[in-house]
């Protein structure tokens, strides 16, 4: 059985794995929804984080949830990709971390999502964890013993 217990990985934080938050693709909560896409399809991602105008976290789109809200019973009802804004149908109902968190918080926040942001005691957005980043520091750490 795999113990982290009192070793290198139980002493880091979120802080030294986080992807920081000028390197992280958003959009905030007031675009419309065909900026949101645009954005998803450019950076390749499959959500972001949505941010307000000061920068405080408020939830995450993705292309699903866009698609979704499109969708109509014939077609896509791509017209409303300019009627409709990132806060009409992101998700608010998101776990985050904090950068001092330990590895584990972060293993286990990652669990269920790809990644998980990271925002301080405002809300202030600081960037995200992502499962890749965990994963390989387990490999690294498994390989290295």
């Amino acid at each position: 059985m795999l113990s982290v217990q009192n070793t290198e990985l139980q002493d880091m934080t979120v802080e030294q794995l986080m992807i920081p938050a000028e390197k992280v693709a958003h959009v905030q909560r007031q675009n419309p929804l065909e900026h949101a896409l645009l954005v998803l399809v450019k950076s390749g991602y499959s959500a972001v984080p949505v941010l307000d105008a000061s920068f405080r976290f408020q939830g995450i789109i993705s292309k699903t949830m866009i698609l979704d809200h499109i969708l109509g019973i014939e077609r896509f009802e791509v017209e409303k990709l300019s009627a409709a804004t990132v806060k009409d149908v992101m998700d608010q109902d998101v776990p985050t971390i904090r950068k001092k968190d330990h590895f584990t918080k972060g293993l286990k926040s990652v669990i269920n999502h790809p990644f998980i942001c990271v925002v301080d005691e405002n809300d202030l957005f600081d960037g995200i964890l992502t499962r890749r980043v965990i994963l390989k520091q387990i490999n690294r750490y498994l390989h290295e013993k």
